[in-house]
């Protein structure tokens, strides 16, 4: 049986884009990857915004929901093999130490919420569709990589690369 590998998707609140990365990893990774999102301060709900758009297009998500970090670097939780950092107020030395030292990128997307606060309803939906396209992009190029075929050093590297592939 081939390996699953764990996923942490991260920003701040785990709001908005950290939750419609693990929607769709746990969607295009085909059981290949479980994929899991968490925040450094929580906001405790899964933005409206990005929940309504994850069910129009039928992704995943009846587990959702907005989580601390902390429970990803608690004993008895799963070993993260990747973490990818959405959100652009995170840095490398604001992150915690994680069990199993996984592979860390940075895939920075625009927060959709913050971009659209004083907008109408629709730049809000727009600033969404952006970032989920963006997000599903990146995804979908990580989750056809040929894992087992890439040296640790071609594999940081390329995980770096995509968080710089835009739409």
């Amino acid at each position: 049986m081939d390996k699953i590998y764990n996923v942490l998707f991260l920003c701040s609140q785990n709001s908005a884009r950290s939750i419609m990365a693990e929607s769709l990893l746990n969607y295009w990774g085909k059981g290949r990857f479980k994929a899991y999102s968490a925040g450094s301060s929580p906001a405790g709900t899964v933005n409206p915004y990005a929940e309504r758009l994850l069910q129009s297009l039928n992704m995943p998500v009846s587990t959702l929901r907005s989580k601390s970090w902390d429970e990803f670097a608690a004993e008895a939780s799963p070993v993260m093999d990747f973490i990818f950092v959405v959100g652009d107020t995170l840095t490398a030395d604001t992150l915690p130490s994680w069990p199993g030292q996984p592979m860390i990128a940075h895939w920075e997307v625009d927060d959709p919420v913050s971009a659209t606060a004083n907008g109408d309803d629709l730049a809000q939906v727009n600033a969404f569709r952006q970032a989920f396209r963006q997000l599903e992009h990146r995804v979908k190029i990580f989750a056809a990589l040929r894992l087992d075929a890439l040296t640790q050093m071609a594999m940081q590297a390329r995980l770096s690369e995509i968080g710089f592939e835009t739409v």
